[in-house]
């Protein structure tokens, strides 16, 4: 495919001509048919008989069909005047189903604000107890976030579980609304040039392995040692990772992208892996960002904020 193709107005000019044509020869077919008439015999008969008594009459065509005919045809002309349909032109009244959309979602924000408005000055936790507002998370998370996370919200391989108290980004109140308004990437780069040879990376493997107690080779994992050097920056030097980051912790064996077994491993540090976690804020207004925020934070995983947890003692 040539970048031509996405600049050219053949396409347009395409499109456009073979809808108006085909609107053009079912008017052309219409009008023939009222003007042209077959061979008939003084009876008004074709001439064509099937069953000794079934005749081929040469009537012309209904009234009503011909008055539909014509007024679809009208309809599609005007149709296509108003609204987009012929190519790249945009109608008169400049309808897009992105600005139907826009127009939904905001009058659907304006009937729903009087029930977010009681909401109003209520802390995530406070918001949490409340058995109005955590109804209303579940529908904002069933309708935007089970897909990746699940319904449960225990996630699947490469989409975190929110229901454990294990979060790469942060469990405050705080961290879980930036993820979600902001979205996060997260980024494991291919390390294995770093590590040294394919069998340094199999000992690596098994050094991470033995962070979290899984099963591993004891002799590998002591050779592996000195290469976590490479993987410290970002996942700390004892491996319990970094929220700044959005580097895991290793030694807790929960594992977001597959078992903890060595080809797993190895795959990772010798490919790398990018999640996603795309941005919310453009689709969520402010409260329903908060109403969303305290429904996953009290899903059972999350962190109180650093603040209320000194007060609370």
């Amino acid at each position: 495919m040539q970048e031509s193709d996405f600049t050219s107005n053949f396409w347009s000019i395409y499109i456009t001509v073979i809808t108006l044509g085909g609107i053009l020869g079912c008017g052309v077919l219409l009008w023939f048919s009222g003007k042209t008439h077959a061979m008939t015999d003084e009876d008004n008969t074709t001439g064509h008989v099937w069953d000794v008594d079934l005749r081929e009459m040469n009537n012309p065509l209904p009234r009503w069909w011909v008055g539909l005919f014509i007024i679809t045809i009208v309809f599609s002309l005007a149709y296509l005047f108003l609204y987009p349909g012929l190519g790249s032109y945009p109608g008169s009244l400049k309808w897009t189903q992105t600005g139907q959309f826009e127009r939904e979602v905001t009058r659907g924000n304006e009937q729903t604000a009087p029930i977010y408005a009681a909401f109003a000055g209520l802390s995530t936790e406070d918001l949490a107890k409340n058995s109005q507002a955590m109804a209303i998370g579940d529908r904002l998370f069933m309708n935007n976030c089970a897909q990746c996370h699940g319904s449960d919200a225990r996630g699947s391989k490469g989409f975190p579980n929110l229901v454990d108290a294990n979060w790469m980004w942060g469990g405050t109140p705080e961290r879980i609304h930036e993820t979600i308004a902001k979205g996060r990437t997260g980024i494991m780069t291919p390390m294995a040039a770093a590590v040294g040879t394919p069998d340094d990376v199999r000992n690596l493997a098994h050094y991470v392995l033995s962070l979290s107690g899984s099963p591993n080779d004891s002799v590998r994992a002591n050779l592996g040692k000195s290469k976590f050097a490479a993987c410290a920056a970002c996942h700390g030097a004892d491996g319990k990772g970094n929220q700044l980051l959005g580097a895991p912790n290793l030694t807790d064996n929960i594992w977001l992208h597959g078992a903890g077994v060595e080809s797993h491993i190895v795959d990772m540090i010798t490919n790398g892996k990018t999640g996603v976690m795309p941005p919310w804020e453009d689709k969520f207004t402010p409260e329903q960002m908060n109403v969303l925020t305290a429904y996953v934070w009290g899903l059972g995983g999350g962190q109180r904020a650093p603040q209320a947890a000194a007060e609370g003692g």
